[in-house]
Parts: structure tokens; sequence; C-alpha cells
């Protein structure tokens, strides 16, 4: 057997990596060491690692049963049946086994025991003649074993049913007692005993036994031609598994697991011939297979199908929850949140730490060289190597990326996979999908999630990518020097670090290239690719990772600002769940993930997803349900839980929604949007105004989209496209929200607010300034609940049909003492906490203690702080700056005027650094009338004009 190093090419270590040679090995089975051997082997129950070792485990010869742990068995209640003549009466008797915590049942005839008796008597005699070394202890093991079976002849009073069922009762256990016996083959098929049955995070034991299964029946487009599963099929020996929530088939002979069929809200069970086309079959169906099974006779079919709907029936994914939603709420889930990356990437970098068994990790876009603490001193918190540092442990990493359109597209992910699996036969990444094979050339996998022992999960609007770290300074610059605006104004610096990324006692330094592998006194946060701006230039060459992308003396970056949460046990193992179905449908609908290297994964039963060995610090209990965008082309299963959510949420808010998402693009009233988020909104605004109560409504979104453009010649179309759609939502057209809102007429300002966020700085001696992205999707409400995820308020995310996404729904059990509209009220906890956070940085109450953002809908919060902060902040950067967008551009020729005019932070940088001093916070109002005069819609000469509309929104 090959060693790792045989197989593996060794990482790059160089900045440049032109070149990753793809991996030369179909597998990675390995001969089990013995401390691999005694961790697998447990009185209590199997770990969970039991999982990814099944062949292993037949190879070391490793028993099913645990050794030191006895296993009972008694028989308690019998059956008369008759053979398909109906004249000879036969007694099925049931027997209820009992080994450790794990508890099951079985139906055998009389002649199973006498075949296990024979099997048991044929191998007794084999190991009797012949005379190796090894097979001495079992030699002397097998003296003990009676060669009589007891006799249930006869016509005295003690061959009763009940004396045969004690006798046999007696018989079996006196077998379970002998090592040999209990752990031969033939008796672990005679107990329905396979290495899956006593994982204790698989939950209960569950049904198991020998099986013909039929192939083809998938329900998936592109794996069945015209039906000719029906007609051209083949069957084959396997042996089945069912437990609480799924179901597989696995090859007795090499133990390899060869499907898993997860239960759904399609999920059934049928029997008989008019279901499955053969004498003793069984049906059962789930999104995307009809799996057809063959029994040995009429009474096991019926017998089985009854197990399988009775270990089903406690499944919570048997049918559609609130909202349309593949899992329940869970109530009392620890959770917590995080604005920006910073605290996001250091608690997943130690949650990363804690893994045991598994990672799952899925992105649209992920840099293996990202570094999750900072600033890096060393490469031990870059991503690759704590994921190598993992697998090399034996943990199972498995990463699923969205496979882009590359001419479309630049974030390299055949670069992040080839990187990636070059590392350890134990880290495998999977891209889907396949544009030609799956017909799917607009849409993307979106959702960025991590998932760890399926005990611990992360879910938002995080990617592991390059741009995202950030703090709540905003930084702009990163030169390893202190050069702050904050000195010039008098403000104090940060605690944790100053604006131009220089960490408190670091020592300052001036390089522009960073050496990926001498770390030792770096100061900066953002190392090579890291430092982006992509507006004024979008990332390319990323198999060169630490060269940068655009000159950080010269250009500020583009601080990012996103949303991500953590959760643990039964919500974690949702997450988990819907990681291991992409994983599975991906598996099976690439022909290159179909060999063995790439294993199905398994869902950890619920059962067992209290116990958590360890916890994210300063989360705290809530109801959180898992919500997800998802279609058949996705994952197999069609939803749209994630808007369902929204609509909900906004529609039974009493107070104010804030809403912060990269896009707005919404109103379905034109039918070329279909999501109704707007027309929510709208509905909401006119409620309050006719009952004539207080209700406001926050939007927070970035002032421009994120594509490659220049704003001062009008951005491009990719920029304009976006726009058009966004304008057309908020205030432009008949449809959108403003003129929907006629009826309030000048007054929806008391109800409704867009801002955008910028920042300023001090770069190479000269004043910059630059929009914060908003990545951010998120929704609070009333300070009682949020909504946190990778869906961005568009068709593209919200539908269902395009882009998959995952979310969390967080909804607080307790209450604090609060206060809304003037009056006591009881807010949760974790959503009043997170709204503050994100009000105290964007209104400016960190720095200016006199700003009270303790009611959100008050006049004086809502006018005065608010808008009053967001126009006064505008006109001050216009005034300096002469930022785009702004309102008083309102066609290409005034732009072209606007652009040409000085700027005070140029021509009096003294006099600019004054009138800066009065900004509070980062918000700004969004210039609603920028362009109004310019139809921004691509045109059809263009290939963004040539796209789909559906592209855009």
């Amino acid at each position: 057997m090959a060693s790792p190093e045989d197989v593996i090419e060794p990482a790059a270590v160089s900045s440049a990596v032109p070149q990753l040679n793809k991996r030369r090995f179909s597998h990675d089975l390995h001969n089990l060491g013995p401390d691999e051997i005694d961790g697998l082997i447990k009185n209590t129950g199997r770990p969970f690692r039991v999982v990814h070792h099944l062949p292993e485990m037949k190879e070391a010869g490793i028993p099913y049963l645990m050794p030191g742990t006895p296993i009972t068995c008694k028989v308690d209640n019998t059956e008369r049946h008759t053979n398909r003549s109906k004249v000879r009466v036969g007694t099925l008797y049931t027997l209820c086994l009992t080994h450790g915590h794990f508890h099951w049942v079985v139906k055998r005839k009389y002649k199973h025991f006498q075949d296990l008796h024979r099997d048991l008597y044929k191998h007794k005699m084999m190991r009797h003649y012949m005379p190796i070394g090894r097979f001495a202890k079992e030699r002397q093991q097998l003296r003990t074993m009676s060669e009589e079976m007891p006799s249930l002849q006869g016509t005295d009073r003690d061959r009763r049913t009940s004396s045969k069922m004690k006798h046999l009762e007696e018989y079996l256990n006196d077998l379970l007692e002998n090592r040999f016996c209990r752990n031969d083959r033939s008796m672990l098929e005679f107990l329905s005993v396979s290495a899956l049955s006593f994982v204790t995070d698989l939950g209960p034991k569950g049904l198991e036994g020998p099986i013909m299964k039929r192939s083809g029946g998938h329900r998936i487009l592109g794996l069945n031609c015209i039906g000719h599963h029906q007609v051209c099929f083949r069957w084959s020996h396997r042996w089945l598994v069912v437990k609480d929530s799924f179901l597989l088939y696995m090859s007795r002979d090499s133990n390899e697991i060869n499907f898993v069929l997860l239960f759904d809200s399609e999920f059934d069970v049928k029997v008989g011939n008019a279901h499955t086309g053969t004498e003793y079959g069984v049906c059962i169906k789930n999104f995307t297979r009809t799996l057809i099974i063959k029994c040995s006779s009429y009474r096991q079919s019926q017998w089985w199908t009854y197990e399988i709907n009775q270990l089903a029936h406690s499944c919570d994914f048997l049918k559609d929850h609130r909202f349309k939603g593949f899992a329940p709420p869970r109530e009392d889930t620890l959770t917590k949140w995080y604005v920006n990356g910073k605290d996001y990437f250091a608690d997943l970098a130690d949650a990363l730490e804690q893994a045991k068994e598994e990672i799952f990790i899925t992105d649209w876009w992920l840099s293996p060289e990202i570094v999750l603490k900072r600033p890096a001193t060393d490469n031990h918190w870059r991503l690759d190597e704590i994921l190598k540092r993992k697998a090399e442990q034996g943990v199972k990493v498995c990463i699923l990326l969205y496979k882009e359109v590359e001419m479309a597209l630049g974030i390299n992910s055949d670069y992040s996979k080839r990187t990636l699996m070059n590392m350890h036969p134990n880290i495998k990444v999977m891209r889907h999908p396949d544009h030609v094979s799956s017909v799917v050339v607009l849409w993307a996998h979106h959702e960025k999630m991590v998932a760890i022992d399926q005990t611990v999960a992360f879910v938002g609007g995080i990617d592991l990518a390059f741009g995202r770290w950030d703090d709540r300074q905003y930084r702009l610059a990163d030169l390893g020097q202190e050069e702050t605006l904050n000195r010039e104004t008098g403000e104090q610096p940060s605690q944790d670090a100053t604006d131009s990324g220089v960490a408190d006692g670091q020592n300052v330094d001036n390089q522009t290239e960073q050496d990926p592998i001498n770390l030792t006194g770096n100061t900066k946060l953002w190392l090579g690719k890291d430092y982006s701006n992509f507006i004024y230039k979008d990332w390319t060459q990323l198999d060169r990772p630490f060269e940068d992308n655009i000159d950080r003396t010269k250009v500020p970056r583009m601080p990012w600002r996103d949303l991500s949460a953590a959760m643990h046990g039964k919500a974690a193992r949702d997450v988990a769940r819907h990681f291991v179905q992409r994983w599975n449908f991906t598996k099976l609908f690439k022909v290159k993930y179909k060999d063995n290297f790439y294993p199905y994964l398994l869902p950890k039963s619920h059962s067992t997803a209290d116990l958590l060995p360890f916890t994210v610090p300063g989360s705290h209990k809530a109801k959180v349900q898992v919500l997800r965008s998802a279609d058949r082309w996705s994952t197999g299963s069609c939803e749209n839980s994630i808007l369902q959510a929204y609509i909900h949420t906004i529609k039974n808010s009493e107070h104010y929604i804030y809403i912060e998402n990269q896009f707005f693009i919404s109103c379905a009233e034109d039918k070329v949007i279909q999501n109704n988020i707007g027309d929510a909104i709208v509905d909401r605004i006119l409620r309050a105004h006719r009952e004539q109560k207080k209700y406001r409504v926050f939007v927070v979104i970035p002032l421009l989209p994120g594509f490659e453009g220049d704003i001062t010649t009008g951005g491009g179309n990719a920029i304009q496209a976006i726009m058009h759609f966004t304008y057309r939502t908020m205030c432009r057209g008949e449809h959108s929200i403003l003129s929907r809102l006629s009826e309030v007429k000048d007054q929806w300002t008391e109800y409704i607010t867009f801002c955008g966020l910028r920042t300023h700085s001090w770069l190479s001696e000269s004043l910059v300034t630059e929009l914060i992205y908003v990545h951010s999707k998120a929704l609070i409400a009333d300070d009682r609940c949020y909504i946190i995820g990778s869906a961005n308020i568009n068709d593209r995310s919200m539908l269902g049909v395009r882009d998959s996404e995952l979310a969390v729904f967080v909804e607080d059990q307790e209450r604090v003492p609060s206060v809304m509209g003037g009056q006591e009220y009881e807010a949760g906890p974790l959503a009043l906490a997170l709204r503050k956070e994100c009000f105290r940085v964007l209104a400016g109450a960190t720095s200016d203690p006199s700003i009270n953002i303790d009611d959100p809908v008050s006049d004086d919060f809502f006018f005065l702080t608010w808008n009053e902060t967001a126009k006064r902040n505008a006109t001050i950067y216009d005034k300096v700056f002469r930022c785009l967008p702004c309102n008083s551009v309102h066609n290409m020729h005034q732009l072209r005027n606007y652009c040409y005019q000085e700027r005070l932070c140029n021509t009096d940088p003294k006099q600019a650094v004054e009138e800066l001093k009065a900004i509070r916070g980062l918000l700004v109002h969004f210039p609603l009338k920028f362009l109004c005069e310019e139809n921004l819609q691509p045109p059809l000469n263009c290939k963004e004009g040539i796209a789909p509309t559906e592209l855009w929104t």
C-alpha cells in the first residue's frame, strides 16, 4: 500500500504557483495502526470515525460487536405463517436483542437457527483441521461449543411453544458467550449486525439485512435517459442499513457504502408488485431516487416496510416545517452572531482546531491562503495549514466549491481545489455544477458554511476568501506605518489596532511584498491579494496569492462589512445534513466523483445532538431554524424558505425592520422581478400609515455594486445594470417602493430610509475616501429576531430555483428590559445586542457617547440621529472629496463636468481635515437621484445587454 507521501504532490510553498499537478490516485485506503484500531474499539459504542474506515475495519478484522460488552437474546413472541402452498404451517420467532445500550428486534424461523448451527459447525471443523498458530485460541474456545442444537420435535408437554422459545433462547445465548461464535460472519448476519450497527452518533441500531437492489431509479435530470432504467436494469446483492433519518446500502464483501438515501418530505415506502414490478419488492422513494429492493419472502417485505416506516416516523425531515423549510425551529440552541470577519475568523479558527472527526466547508469562493488570526507572524493560522494539520490527525475534510464559468468569473476554484487536495488524502474537494451536463450556466452555489463534527456550524455571508477580513475600524490603508486620519482629527485610535493596520505592540514594517514563508515581525493585516479594492481592479492571478493585486501605496482598500452566525446542537446537525445532501448529490451526479476516493457522507442522528464536546465562547440560547434556497439542480430538492421567512418577518413586525444587504432588487409587480420582499415592505408601511402608528424601515446597501468599473465614466455596463434594478426597486418607475407609497405622499421619509456606508483616512500623506462594501445578508425585526445568511435580496437568491443559499432565523426566547417608541419594552437579548452593535458603529456612537441608540423608532433617533447623520456625512464627503455616486449628478454630461472640478482634499488639506471632524459614524444617504435621467440598462450591442435579465436580478 502506498504511503501518503508516495501519492501526493508536495504542497506549494512559493508565492507563485503556476502549475499544480493533479492527484495520481483514486482511493486513500490505508492500513490502520494500533492506535487507530484502539480508537475505533469502545465498550460503550463505536465512535463516528468508524464510518470513514469501513473497508479498513474489515481488512484489519475489527469485530463488529463491542469487545467486553455482552449481547443477550430474548425470544418473546411467535407468529404462525404458511408458505405459498398453504399446506405447511411454520413458526416465526421474534428475537429481542440487547448489546450495551442498543436494542433491536429480528424475526427468524427454526430453519435459520439450523443454518446458523451448520455454518458455525463447518467453521469449527475448518479451524480444528487447520493447525495454524493464530487459530490456537479460537480452537480452545470452540471446544466448549455444543455440537448439537436443541430439537423442537416430540409430543411431550415440554415441547410446547413456550418451551421451544426457551430452548432456542438458551441455545443462542450460549453461543453468544463464545467469542468465536459471536464474531462469526454467519452469526453477525443472523443477528443483522454490521460495522455501522453500534455507532452511537448514528442513533438507534435500526433495521439491517441482505437485500437485492435494482439499479436506476434516479429522479435527477441527466441520470436517467428516457426511462431506460425501467427496462434495462440489473439486480445486485447489497447489505441494507436503515437508521432514524436515512438509509444506505453497502457492499457486504468490501464494506464500502454504495448509496445513501436521506429521508425528506417526499419519502415514501410502498410494497408489492404493483409498485415495484417484482415479487416481494419494496419501493423506497425520496426527492432524488426511487429505490427498488427485493426481499426473500412476502413476510419479509411486509416486515421491512413496517420497520422502515416505524424508524422514519420520528424523523423531523418527513414533512415541511415553518416557511416550508426542511428543518424545524430548534429551541434552546446555543448561538452567536458576528459583525465583520475579525471575530468570526478567530472563533472559526479555534473551532477548527477542536475538530476530531469531520470538517465540512462550502463556499462561493475559497482562498486556501487566507489567514484567520491577524496580524500573521507565521503560517499557523492560515486556512490551508489548519486543514492540513487536522487532516494529518485523521480528520476528514470535505469541501464543496462553486465551479464558476471561467470566462465570467476569476475566482479560480480549480486552483483552490488542487492546492488543498495536494496537501493530504484526507482533504477532499468537489466542484459543482458542470455547466454543460447540468445545463446550469447562470446560477451559482452561493452559500457559505462550515460544520465541525456535525456539532458546531457557522453560517452567513462571509466566504473564506481574500478581502473578507475586517473589523469595526474599516481601515483604508495597510502600509505598516501609523499614518491615520485619527491623529490629525484628534480621535483616539482603536484599542486593538490603528487605522493603518498596525496592531498594538508591533514594529513598523514597510514591506510592499510580504514573504509568504518568513512573517517574523509582520504588522500587516492584509497580505498579498488580501489587500483589495475590487471596483478599482478585480482579483487576478490568484495562483500567486502573496503578490499584491493593487498598489497599496496609492489605492485605498475597500473595507468589507458582513454578518455571520454560529450555532450548536440540533441546528448544527441541520446545517451539516444540508451539506451531506449536497455532497452526496454532487458525488452521484458527476461521473468523476463516483469512485471510492470521494466517500458518501452520513448525517449524525439528532438523538445525540445535545452532547457538545465544545462550544463557541459567548454563545447564548435562542430558537434557531435553518433555512435555504434549494432546487433540483443544486441539492436534489426544492425549497425557498428564506424568502418565506423574510416576508413573514416583515409582515408580522410591529415596530421596525433593519435590512443590511449586498443587493436590494425586489417588487414583483411587473413580472421582471418575482420576489415580493419589496411588496411586503410597502404593505407594512401602508398599514402603519392607515393605523397612524410609528413604523420604521432601515435599509443599508453598498453605494455601488461590486463589479470592476470606473464610476467617473458611468461605472461600466455591469455596474449600471445592477444600479438600474436597485433604483427600480427603491424609487424609479411605477413599481418602485416610493412610487407605491404615493398614499403617504412626502411622508415616506417618516417610515423608510435608504443609506450606504463610507469612511476616510490618510494614505501616503494624502486624504482618501472609499465606500464600505456592504456584503451582509441580514434582517433584524423588533429587537426580538433576526435572519443571517448568504441570501441577497434578489430573485437569484430568494426564489430557490436559481442560486443555492443557506440562512438561519434566530428568535430570542428570553426577554430583557428595553425601550421602543418611548415606552418600556421587552426585547430579546441577542437581537437587541446585534441591532445596537450595528447602530453604534454606523451612527457614530462608538466615538460620541452622547448618541443614544436605545430607542430605534423614536423621532429623536430616526430623524435627528440616523437621518441627520447620514445627510451631514454625505454633504461633507461631497464637499471634501466630490464622491460618487451623488445626488447632484443626474446625467452623463453632469458626471463629466463633476469629475473635472477640484477637490478640497487636494486644494486645501487643512480645511478638509477641519470639515471631516464633523463626520460621525459611517452612514451616508443613498443618492436616489444619481443618473436619474439616464437609462442604466445595458445596451443590446454589448455582452451585458445580450445576457438574460435573470443574470442581474
